[in-house]
């Protein structure tokens, strides 16, 4: 097949200079475009919240689509999604697949949130329920923030930059910073300036870009790869047909099925190929990524920019389509690797699989490379550039989307609280205040982040811990209007406080910290907390926290008519209804059902 694609001898790696100077022209290049987009929304920004936080609410569907796909895949993607394709094969597309819910987002929960015109998730909660229980979710979701996506984050441009410039190196006198502390200080800053000066407007337009760059990017990592190779059928013919079965997880194999754990460095371990239990899989995902595609800030804030329903409901349709590409960019690129390290055509993937018991068996924290690797290792010069420049755009786009989230949230839902006679000026001025902040956390945050080991298992596990009572406190408050402020204020104390003790219990291990490498002593009440799967600890708190909410809302007085007027469906108004109908046609119907089609036949092709 090399003899159609003879741009391939010179993917070889070349040891001596990763990089030609078109590769640096075309980073260069996409850099300055970056610039201009920036300089381009300073100069059409106004001094004014709304612009600052959301654009001035002037977000056409295709931006707010891109937006919300490029904020999603950020660096989880590159390093932890690729590098569980390189693992485990296309188990985790699940929770790629979830693009169905951000049809939930379109036609169920935008309706309310355009209606109330809010600038924060944590503010909706005030109108529905209380100022108190607006104050607590903002608390949650900052935290969230700083331990899943400013950790990840960081964690990610340290890996990337570790593999494309190995040998970069910055003698500070005191220190010397190697290239995995250069690339996590250069992804956070560079991202941080932009945000900082742009706001909204230059997070979505930025966004927007990196989202063509990306896919175009990832897509020729994919073709090339298979290239190298020997195409779609050899890779089958190496992996086996284990690694594309998506059912695996979901078919129910008794009672070992649901609970099925491995020993591992002298504490239980779960993996999704073979041993992923299937119950945590079929409930606790969907409620992990309902809870992050249609309550998340970080999500719908793109949503919330629109200047009407119709096109904030088209953004997140459109969003659904973008959202069904990772399975194809990144998790088959990671297989590809795997293959490609197994059959030994590419010398430096040969750590990445050895054999065990006459099975080849994926190096799990070597397989965390298996993205930049590919591009390192695969690419010819100047497609190389290419991909690198998606690779930043990533990385970056997803800092952007989570500085911007978090500045959001401490300025309207803090700052505006504690200082009401604040002019539009102070907001903007405090929102970037708040960036900047945020940056220097995440600064911060690079040497505890440094030691994580299984990045995409570290990022679902904190989300499954923090994810349930901001789920049942959205949900359930749209749905019944008889639950009240005293029960949800108790739904989120008891659901945060459970999700951060466990938190506690696993950080030590997960990191690993000295002193727990192997884990807590068997048989202990720590090691217990510590070995219950985290899909099933998440799925404890979800129980817990409906059963507060409801039973705490049933034993305190009904909540007035009047103050949750059209925020819940049994209130929702005649005219409002008639309102959100004329907002869609049959196209946006069409385009739902056809993302739904496009979900069904992904399952139906990988079973192994």
């Amino acid at each position: 097949m090399n003899h159609m694609f003879p741009i391939l001898a010179a993917a070889e790696p070349a040891k001596a200079g990763l990089f030609t100077g078109l590769d640096w022209i075309i980073i260069a290049a996409y850099f300055g475009i970056l610039l201009g987009i920036t300089w381009w929304s300073i100069r059409r920004s106004k001094d004014t919240a709304d612009d600052y936080f959301l654009a001035g609410r002037h977000l056409t569907w295709w931006i707010i689509g891109a937006s919300i796909f490029a904020s999603n895949i950020g660096s989880e993607h590159l390093v932890g999604l690729a590098g569980s394709g390189c693992t485990d094969g296309v188990a985790m597309a699940h929770y790629e697949l979830h693009a169905w819910c951000l049809l939930v987002l379109a036609w169920v929960l935008v309706p309310f949130y355009m209606r109330s015109m809010v600038y924060t998730m944590p503010e909706f909660l005030e109108k529905r329920f209380s100022a108190t229980a607006r104050w607590v979710l903002s608390v949650i979701s900052l935290v969230t923030y700083v331990l899943t996506k400013i950790a990840v984050g960081i964690f990610a441009g340290g890996v990337v930059f570790g593999v494309l410039l190995p040998e970069m190196k910055l003698d500070l006198g005191f220190a010397t910073l190697n290239s995995f502390w250069i690339g996590s200080v250069a992804v956070v800053v560079l991202t941080g300036l932009y945000t900082v000066a742009g706001g909204m407007r230059a997070v979505a337009y930025t966004e927007a870009l990196q989202t063509l760059v990306l896919v175009f990017g990832s897509i020729l990592l994919t073709v090339f790869g298979l290239i190298k190779l020997g195409g779609w059928g050899e890779l089958r013919n190496v992996l086996g047909s284990e690694m594309f079965n998506l059912w695996k997880p979901l078919i129910p194999q008794g009672v070992e099925g649901t609970w099925a754990p491995v020993k591992e460095a002298g504490r239980m371990a779960w993996y999704f190929n073979g041993n992923y239990p299937w119950l945590g899989m079929l409930f606790c995902a969907p409620i992990i990524g309902l809870w992050y595609w249609c309550t998340d800030q970080y999500i719908v804030q793109r949503a919330l920019g629109a200047p009407n329903e119709q096109q904030a409901r088209r953004g997140t349709i459109f969003a659904a389509f973008l959202k069904l590409l990772p399975v194809f960019i990144f998790i088959i690129p990671g297989m590809i690797c795997f293959a490609l390290a197994i059959s030994g055509k590419v010398p430096a993937f040969q750590g990445l699989a050895v054999q065990e018991g006459g099975k080849w068996v994926a190096n799990r924290e070597e397989c965390q490379a298996a993205f930049p690797l590919m591009v390192a290792h695969v690419l010819p010069s100047g497609l190389r550039g290419i991909v690198v420049a998606g690779l930043l755009a990533a990385l970056m786009s997803s800092l952007a989307g989570v500085f911007n989230a978090s500045s959001t949230l401490f300025t309207m839902d803090f700052y505006q609280k504690l200082r009401p006679r604040a002019s539009q000026h102070q907001l903007v001025w405090m929102g970037r205040i708040a960036t900047t902040v945020m940056v220097l956390i995440g600064l911060l945050w690079i040497p505890v982040i440094q030691g994580a080991k299984g990045l995409y298992h570290y990022l679902q596990s904190v989300q499954g811990y923090l994810a349930p009572p901001i789920f049942v406190v959205f949900f359930l408050g749209v749905f019944m209007k008889r639950l009240n402020a005293r029960g949800c204020l108790a739904a989120l104390i008891v659901g945060f406080g459970l999700g951060m003790f466990r938190l506690a219990v696993d950080t030590p291990v997960m990191l690993p910290l000295a002193g727990y490498e192997n884990g807590y002593t068997a048989g202990s009440f720590w090691w217990i907390v510590n070995n219950i799967y985290f899909q099933y600890f998440s799925l404890l708190i979800f129980v817990v926290c409906i059963a507060v909410m409801v039973g705490v809302s049933y034993l305190s007085p009904v909540p007035e008519e009047a103050r949750i007027k059209g925020l819940t469906f049994a209130t929702t108004t005649d005219e409002q209804r008639a309102q959100s109908r004329s907002s869609w046609t049959g196209r946006d119907v069409l385009a739902s059902a056809a993302v739904l089609v496009l979900i069904l036949l992904a399952y139906l092709y990988f079973r192994g």
